[in-house]
């Protein structure tokens, strides 16, 4: 390929070369003409051939002169030509040489590999009936074993006068019944380790809380007590034949109950925040003196429109408090409402303060998120601001009220599973059902009805007599402990464990209590004889 492009290079050359001559003639005829028309007719004849001639004389000498610069330029191309393909020829011939070895090293190392995955192939085959040799003494050997194990079955089976499968029975209860008594063993230890573990760090995170966190706690009534400056007022707020009295518990929906307390009206109502609009309502008629139908409505819009706008300023408090950030106007609206809600004499809104805290307190010292934490213990008791408005419980209509608002899934699940009604599904709920628990049994923080209070110790005996073995149960500690009696010839030591969580849970399902239950059995062995 080189030297086909250095011949037709010399090929362009030479003939380069000759149209180079002929331009030059070409140029120098036209000059010559040009000059005879630049200067005219006028020379003479004589001149015009001497000129025509020596422009000839000139074209041919310097057609000459391209033409051997061309021959000279061609020798040359064809010089190079012939060395660069003796170079190429060179090159080729010690490329090929190369590559024979190559190949023939390649070759060389496939006829070796050959020959040793030959060997390798006739010592697999070796093995392989060797293996074949094995298997069949093997096989040979298990089928006598079998033969000499049914014999010793026979055997055994004659001497015991059990079949196999009776014996296998008689083995799998023994297993079993050690197996239950290793399992009650174990499960007590690791009980016993874990509740320890549990113990220790649970009561460093609440004894961390409560030390960081103190408030004092007010028990709330049911009733209002309005003082009066005089018994007078009593018949001015009875009115004539009773209108005035007739008229407050009309527009305010709640029951005044003047009896012999000296200078005392005493308010009455399931709602805190109608007894409140009362109970203001009573105040402002007292200081302003006329007391009558039309007055009253008028003192009542005013009561209204100044608790109303209490609640906005207590929710706004609590919000600004706690820190809380991004909370819909009506939970706060409805957070301030709480300050006219009770729970067993306890005011609602500080005891949701009071989990706010707590909560945030033993979150961070676990590692959550604190705002999430505190968010949703301010609102697990939400549910209470309605429920004398509408049908359902607290932990239901929370529920509804915080998914109306669109709180995230961890306060829904705080609020529907802080009393166990849910499951909890996320550590922050535990929080809040704990420190609700401990704001709740704080001491003085609430108060139970005697009757409930019976009733709770009564139901606590009865399920913890239900139980097989059982002989007596006392309740003590204000129900927040039972000892339970057992007989010792119907429970072993080692059941006493199992026993005591099949009463925890039993319990758990079956009763409401606040805080938390301490579940005792006692198990008494008496050996008794007489000397003679």
């Amino acid at each position: 390929m080189q030297l086909e492009n250095k011949i037709l290079e010399v090929i362009a050359i030479d003939t380069l070369s000759v149209v180079i001559g002929l331009v030059i003639g070409l140029v120098i005829g036209i000059a010559v003409i040009t000059a005879f028309y630049q200067f005219g007719f006028s020379k003479k004849k004589k001149s015009i051939d001497e000129a025509r001639d020596n422009a000839e004389t000139e074209a041919q000498k310097a057609l000459a002169d391209a033409q051997k610069t061309g021959e000279n330029r061609k020798r040359e191309l064809l010089l190079q030509a012939k060395e660069e393909i003796h170079k190429s020829r060179l090159e080729l011939e010690k490329d090929i040489k190369e590559k024979k070895s190559e190949l023939q090293r390649d070759r060389n190392r496939l006829d070796q590999k050959e020959e040793n995955l030959d060997r390798k192939i006739e010592v697999l085959d070796q093995k392989e009936q060797a293996l074949e040799s094995r298997v069949s003494d093997v096989l040979a050997m298990e089928e006598k074993a079998r033969e000499i194990e049914r014999q010793k079955i026979f055997e055994l089976e004659k001497i015991s006068g059990l079949t196999v499968e009776d014996a296998r029975d008689f083995v799998l209860d023994e297993a079993r019944q050690e197996f239950s008594h290793d399992m009650a063993l174990m499960l007590r230890q690791m009980e016993e380790e874990t509740k320890e573990k549990a113990d220790m760090k649970a009561k460093e995170i609440i004894v961390n809380t409560i030390q960081r966190y103190s408030a004092d706690h007010v028990s709330e009534n049911t009733v209002s007590v309005v003082t009066l400056p005089n018994e007078e007022m009593k018949g001015r707020i009875i009115g004539r034949e009773g209108r005035n009295i007739r008229a407050i518990e009309t527009i305010t929906g709640v029951d005044l109950i003047i009896d012999d307390t000296p200078e005392a009206v005493i308010l009455s109502s399931f709602d805190p925040v109608r007894r409140e609009i009362a109970r203001i309502t009573i105040e402002k008629l007292i200081v302003d003196g006329r007391i009558h139908p039309a007055r009253i409505e008028e003192m009542v819009e005013k009561a209204r429109k100044e608790v109303e706008n209490t609640i906005k300023q207590e929710g706004d408090r609590a919000v600004f408090e706690t820190g809380i950030i991004g909370l819909h106007p009506e939970l706060i609206r409805l957070l301030g409402k709480l300050k006219y809600r009770t729970s067993y004499g306890q005011n609602v809104l500080q005891h949701s303060l009071e989990v706010c805290w707590i909560t945030g307190m033993m979150a961070a010292e676990l590692g959550l998120d604190t705002m999430a934490a505190k968010r949703a213990g301010l609102l697990h008791d939400i549910g209470k601001a309605v429920d004398f408005e509408m049908e359902g419980s607290h932990i239901t209509l929370g529920g509804d009220v915080a998914r109306k608002y669109k709180e995230g899934p961890i306060v829904i699940n705080s609020i529907m599973s802080h009393h166990g009604d849910v499951e909890p599904d996320n550590l922050i709920s535990v929080l809040v059902a704990a420190a609700d628990a401990i704001s709740a049994a704080r001491p003085g923080a609430r108060r139970e009805n005697l009757e409930t209070y019976i009733k709770r110790i009564q139901k606590l005996e009865e399920i913890a007599n239900s139980f097989e073995g059982v002989e007596k149960s006392y309740a003590i500690q204000a129900g927040r402990e039972i000892r339970i009696m057992v007989r010792p010839e119907s429970i072993k030591d080692d059941e006493m464990n199992l026993k005591a969580r099949e009463i925890c849970k039993k319990i758990e399902e079956e009763l409401d209590y606040p805080g938390q239950i301490k579940v005792n059995i006692i198990r008494e062995t008496r050996a008794t004889d007489y000397a003679k």
